[in-house]
């Protein structure tokens, strides 16, 4: 098996050059960027609603402790059993347990990142469940056996025609190219599931800690329908979730739907407290929620990036990143791609290992200003870059800035060297790109810039003699 940095080369290389795929990705986002801005216009100050999500979210994430603790005794209270899970493997045996406690055979499941983090379906796979997915992206991808290609746009990356191939080789149906016949195909298969599931599980987008309640939003209405027809319900969420008040939800709902989808409001936002009461006519048996650490909590003791947890995974860092357009969801080998994936995948993956991620960012700033809680993304960047080298660059590193600090510090050094590239400028366009070209990991994809014949000193030395 090839290493995470290894394949990140090689897949990175091949969706670069591929200009049909970066093509369907940036029409995308270009159409996203428009409504996201109308969107945006409808705030009173966006900015200032970006300062107070940020405030928020920054006492929530310094008192997660109290916020933790009074959130489960409030599920607790109405009869919710609440599991506290330190690792992926933890929370997957807490899973897997209560589904073969039930005795059930079918899992439908909704949208929820925190569960493709800890690889929860292969797992129940792989004990016998038969585990569906609900949201319309995430049943594409899970019927072409590959990853979400995007946080919150799961099947961003394919087409009408092939999604209209894949159902009609998967489930049967009729070639067509109507996003609503598509919809609708997809919608008969999943009713059937909804019926006979035993289990739903659901991920979470904010817990409200002063009232113990799970909000989950969506467009499509799917996760209402795994919560209220099994007999039993799992949420699964990371411990990063919290939010102090109830009243929090009234800025950040309609925050995660615009920089998520532009969107002035996700269509189902739905709270959940526990399973049914006595007075209730419809909801869950049952109720299980799982907090899921998985080292959170040591990215909790980084007082330098510990915003990273602030995180609301709207995937607006990902949309405006000159990287993910270039070189797409997959090529990151990770659950958690773009700006903020190339963050916190290495504290919750290992540095050594996913370094490489924080390395392959242009440190544009874009992610960290288009942040709706305004995480210093960039910055996030450079530290982890600093961290994986543990403040001692190599051998040839040294040497090489040592050269070039000379080199810009000495006149006669830099004049030199602007002469010697004058003079070497076109040899070097005649073997741009070809194998005897010292700069081929360059311009291999680039063209060579243009000489100028005459420097800005230059030009103003002569302006002014």
């Amino acid at each position: 098996m090839s290493s995470p940095v290894s394949q990140f080369k090689t897949d990175a290389t091949a969706k670069a050059g591929d200009l049909r795929h970066r093509g369907l990705i940036q029409t995308a986002l270009r159409k996203y960027e428009i409504v996201r801005d109308v969107r945006k216009g409808a705030f009173q100050d966006w900015e200032q609603a970006r300062q107070s999500a940020a405030e928020t979210k920054f006492f929530a994430i310094n008192h997660l402790d109290t916020h933790l603790v009074e959130f489960a005794e409030k599920l607790e209270a109405r009869g919710t059993k609440v599991h506290w899970a330190s690792t992926a493997s933890q929370a997957r045996e807490i899973i897997g347990g209560i589904i073969k406690q039930k005795q059930a055979k079918s899992v439908v499941k909704s949208k929820a990142m925190t569960a493709e983090e800890i690889h929860l379906n292969p797992a129940l796979e792989k004990l016998g469940f038969e585990v569906v997915e609900s949201d319309l992206g995430e049943y594409i991808v899970q019927l072409r056996e590959e990853a979400p290609y995007h946080i919150v746009f799961p099947a961003m990356h394919l087409t009408r025609a092939e999604i209209s191939d894949l159902f009609h080789n998967k489930l049967g149906s009729p070639e067509t190219h109507s996003p609503e016949e598509l919809t609708m195909i997809a919608r008969d298969a999943l009713r059937e599931k909804y019926i006979t599931a035993d289990i739903g599980i659901t991920g979470a987008n904010f817990a409200i800690a002063e009232t113990g309640m799970i909000s989950v939003t969506e467009n499509e209405g799917n996760a209402r329908l795994s919560a209220a027809l099994p007999k039993t319900m799992i949420s699964l969420l990371g411990i990063e979730k919290v939010l102090p008040k109830l009243e929090d939800l009234a800025l950040f709902l309609p925050m995660l739907a615009t920089a998520g989808a532009g969107q002035q409001i996700t269509c189902y936002n739905t709270m959940y407290g526990g399973p049914r009461q006595a007075d209730e006519c419809d909801g869950p048996e049952e109720y299980h929620v799982v907090l899921l650490d998985n080292r959170r909590t040591e990215l909790l003791a980084d007082p330098e990036q510990r915003d990273a947890l602030h995180c609301i995974r709207c995937g607006a860092c990902l949309n405006v990143c000159p990287i993910f357009r270039n070189v797409g969801g997959h090529t990151y080998g990770t659950t958690y791609s773009g700006p903020i994936g190339s963050v916190i995948t290495p504290h919750l993956r290992g540095l050594q290992d996913w370094k490489h991620l924080s390395n392959s960012s242009s440190l544009c700033g874009a992610c960290t200003e288009t942040c709706p809680v305004k995480i210093d993304l960039h910055h996030h960047l450079l530290h982890n870059r600093r961290n994986a080298s543990a403040g001692k660059p190599s051998v040839l590193e040294r040497l090489a800035y040592r050269i070039y600090a000379i080199a810009v510090n000495t006149p006669g050094f830099w004049g030199l060297g602007k002469r010697i590239g004058r003079l070497a400028y076109p040899f070097a366009r005649f073997f741009s790109g070809t194998i005897y070209d010292p700069a081929r990991a360059w311009t291999k994809t680039r063209d060579l810039p243009p000489m100028p014949g005459q420097s800005f000193k230059e030009w103003w030395k002569e302006r002014n003699r």
